[in-house]
């Protein structure tokens, strides 16, 4: 019996996701940026002629959504009439379709969609979950709460976000920090500390607002708080300045989300600028590209914790030897049906057939842009 197959057709949605509250972390109240209204998402359903249905997305936040609607509208060709299990061939053909706006940046965004729905395909035709799928070494991981603890939060309301968080069983607080009042940011700290107990998880997020000798000023003044990590303190792509970080202070030192290709993050893990690498499947290219990062990061002992999309890096991060963190936001929940399952501090893999997601009817309010490439 032949097991050959063919893709049909891509259909590209551009959606526009409203956020309940406009959203500020420290580069808002430094000003380089205006608070967050929306996530820009893009959809790419992969279809093949037996029949096989795959589902992926990308995301923007700001700016962004419309570039990778475009792009990912100019390469899909290139996988029409293909193999769909001939993934990372096809991620190589959109590539080349595209070769000449680079391999990173909006461009590997967009085909990081429909990497990822021809993934989410491969698994569905397996008839198994995509961890399961690529080999997974957990049923469940640890996971924390970010969206509870921005700064536009009164330190109020940020401590009873925490509370109910970990009374729902999340394992972890993650809070940002970062503002020009460096002592407010410790007195958030120290107040969410007190509030949820030692023996709690608690990570903070400066989003790169820091220079280098305010980093190891507030690294140093940090330490009391038994941090599991301190995240983005500099610049994204300042490696030699996260490098001296990590070898100065005893918390880890976590970067690596607003990197677009395995070249950048190679240079990172090369250099030990991070001791927690935290890649973002979506913007580096999709699931493709994110495995191999996980061995360029196994390789170097490193901890992985990926970057926001819980609905899709729960499954690669359960294909991790060692023990990841996935990162809690409840942000994308209105566009599917499913929910993810958490209790005990730890995120359950879900076990449906691919990534197990199916897109809610909201999905259709939402959309700005919708094309169908076939032949």
């Amino acid at each position: 019996m032949s097991t050959s197959d063919a893709i049909r057709s891509v259909r590209l949605r551009s959606v526009r996701l409203p956020l309940p509250t406009p959203i500020s972390d420290a580069k808002v109240l430094t000003g380089r940026q205006k608070p967050m209204t929306e996530v820009a998402m893009l959809f790419a359903e992969v279809t093949t002629e037996s029949g096989i249905e795959g589902i992926g997305f990308s995301y923007s936040k700001r700016a962004g959504g419309d570039a990778q609607f475009a792009h990912a509208r100019e390469v899909a060709p290139a996988v029409i009439g293909e193999d769909p299990s001939d993934i990372q061939r096809l991620w190589t053909s959109m590539v080349w379709a595209g070769a000449s706006v680079g391999r990173s940046g909006a461009s590997t965004q967009a085909i990081a969609a429909i990497d990822n729905a021809l993934w989410d395909a491969k698994a569905k035709r397996a008839g198994l979950s995509l961890a399961k799928l690529l080999g997974s070494h957990h049923d469940s991981v640890r996971c924390y709460n970010t969206s509870g603890g921005f700064l536009h939060t009164p330190i109020g309301q940020v401590i009873d976000n925490a509370a109910e968080a970990l009374e729902r069983g999340i394992g972890g607080i993650k809070i940002k920090v970062g503002q020009p009042d460096t002592a407010e940011d410790i007195r958030r700290v120290r107040a969410v500390r007190e509030h949820i107990g030692a023996d709690a998880a608690l990570m903070v997020d400066a989003n790169q607002q820091w220079d280098r000798a305010t980093a190891i000023r507030m690294g140093r003044a940090l330490e009391e708080f038994d941090l599991v990590w301190i995240e983005e303190p500099l610049d994204a792509y300042d490696t030699a300045g996260h490098a001296a970080l990590s070898r100065a202070l005893d918390t880890p030192i976590a970067t690596g989300e607003m990197l677009t290709s395995v070249r950048e993050h190679r240079d990172l893990i090369e250099a030990g600028a991070a001791d927690v690498i935290q890649p973002d499947a979506p913007r580096v290219g999709g699931t493709s590209q994110f495995l191999r990062l996980l061995s360029l990061a196994d390789e170097q002992g490193l901890d992985l914790a990926p970057h926001f999309a819980m609905e899709l890096h729960v499954h690669l991060a359960a294909t991790y030897p060692r023990e990841p963190w996935v990162e809690h936001f409840e942000w994308l929940e209105p566009l599917f049906e499913e929910r993810i399952s958490i209790s005990g501090g730890r995120m359950r893999v879900p076990t449906a057939p691919g990534v197990g997601l199916t897109l809610s009817d909201a999905v259709a309010g939402w959309t700005v842009a919708d094309v169908t490439v076939a032949h």
